[in-house]
This record gives C-alpha cells, sequence and structure tokens, in this order.
C-alpha cells in the first residue's frame, strides 16, 4: 500500500504494507533484555482467594498484572522529566508522532577503558542532512541484543559534544540501541541527557530519547518516515513501539 505524505515541504512516498519494527518486545523471562540492576519483568494472573483468573485455570478470561520498569526492560520513550524535579510526562508532551529520521550505523570508539560514540562519528553520518529523528545501531549488531543483560557491562555511551551537535542540528527525537545515552556509572552527572534536553537552560520538552531499540542488519543506513508509538503513561518514560517505513525513491 504505497502512501504519499507531504512532510514539510517535501512529498515522501513510502509502502505501508512493510513496516520496520525496530522495539523489543517485553516478555515475563529472564531473558528478557534487563539493566539498572533489577529483576525482569512479570506477566502474572490476578487470583482472588484461591482463584486464578485464567482461562487455563478455568475461568472465562485471561487477566494479568505486569510488573515492569520501562527504563530497564525493553524499549522506551522518555522525556525530560527523567532528570527533573518537576513532573514531566512523555504523554503530555510528545504530541506528534511521525517524523523524518535518518538510521545510521556506528562502531564505538575505545577511549580510556570506555567505549564511546563521538561528534566526528555523528558528524561522518549525518552530513548536511536535515532530520527530526536519528537511529543509532551500534556495532557488532547481533540478535543477542534483544535479551542481553546489561547490569554492570557499561555500555558504549554518547559523548556530550556529540549530544550537542544532534541538538545543534535540530534533532528533535534520539533513537539507540543501548539501555542508556550515558555511561552506566557516572555519578549521577547524566551529561548527555542534560545536553539533549538543554537541562541549564530552556527545557526542550518536546524533545525524546528513545532506548533500548534493535536495528536488524537488514534494515539499510539512510532515510526513513518514522512513527514513534507510545503508550498513554503519566510517567517520565514509556513503553513504547517506534516503527519506520522506508522512503521511496
Amino acid at each position: 500500500m504505497l502512501a504519499t505524505i507531504q512532510y514539510n515541504s517535501r512529498k515522501l512516498q513510502i509502502n505501508l504494507s512493510q513496516p520496520l519494527d525496530i522495539s523489543i518486545p517485553m516478555r515475563a523471562s529472564k531473558s528478557n533484555a534487563n539493566a539498572w540492576y533489577i529483576e525482569e519483568p512479570t506477566i502474572e494472573a490476578v487470583k482472588f482467594e484461591d482463584d486464578v483468573i485464567s482461562v487455563a485455570e478455568g475461568a472465562a478470561v485471561n487477566f494479568n498484572t505486569i510488573n515492569f520498569n520501562p527504563h530497564a526492560h525493553g524499549t522506551h520513550t522518555e522525556c525530560v522529566g527523567h532528570i527533573t524535579k518537576e513532573v514531566h510526562s512523555v504523554n503530555q508532551n510528545l504530541k506528534q508522532f511521525f517524523f523524518l529520521a535518518e538510521v545510521v550505523t556506528v562502531a564505538p570508539e575505545e577511549l580510556d577503558g570506555d567505549t564511546v560514540i563521538s561528534k566526528a562519528q555523528l558528524q561522518f553520518a549525518l552530513g548536511n542532512k536535515k532530520r527530526d529523528a536519528i537511529v543509532i545501531r551500534t556495532m557488532p549488531n547481533t540478535t543477542d541484543k534483544l535479551s542481553r543483560q546489561y547490569s554492570n557491562t557499561n555500555w558504549t555511551y554518547l559523548q556530550e559534544d556529540a549530544v550537542a551537535f544532534l541538538v545543534k542540528k535540530g534533532i528533535k527525537h534520539l533513537l539507540i540501541d543501548l539501555p542508556s545515552v550515558d555511561r552506566e556509572e557516572d555519578g549521577g552527572e547524566l551529561k548527555a541527557h542534560k545536553v539533549f534536553w538543554n537541562f541549564n537552560g530552556k527545557l526542550r520538552k518536546d524533545a525524546t530519547i528513545t532506548e533500548f531499540i534493535y536495528v536488524p542488519n537488514n534494515v539499510d543506513d539512510g532515510e526513513y518516515f518514522l512513527n514513534l508509538q507510545i503508550a498513554p503513561f503519566e510517567n517520565d518514560a514509556t513503553p513504547s513501539k517506534p516503527i519506520l517505513y522506508k522512503v521511496l525513491d
């Protein structure tokens, strides 16, 4: 199903029948992708005294309670409320859901025992392109990202000036296949988050960071139309389902 979309001054053609889902599903399993030192999510049937509300247990319906943390248990989208005393809800601040995005693949650089994504790498990847969103795929890109246990692994992170470059480029929505854009243990500095949301100035309330995505290897680098789907939680972060559509020539 081909669709022609007027986006700013451009007409984009996309195939709505070929969505590319770059979210990681949440499962009640120890093999669920995980970070931040907490247990796996749980999905359990409600119990009323001796009754288990599950069709398998004789009930008329399945009636499950889900316990999870959006930051730790899979693909999620967060707003500036993640780092402010004042409550800011991603559901209240994200009001548009379609964006022109660039998918880029980056091989992290070594720096003082860490692996980082640098400003120079993002400059090379984006060049003069004007995009609302960037989708960063890190190398190596193996399917174990779907179940990786990230706690105490010192994952790759974005350098502060790399994020400042994205802000200067007009990037409003940053998507990455890591649990955080910042270092796992940084003493609470959160430099990348703070730069992206302009923490010490006028807050970029409509800007979002989406973490814990997975971009399969059969998705080429390049221009895409992004549908950033979120669950309507009144919270700083919510589970999300980003979908890409290749922009056709």
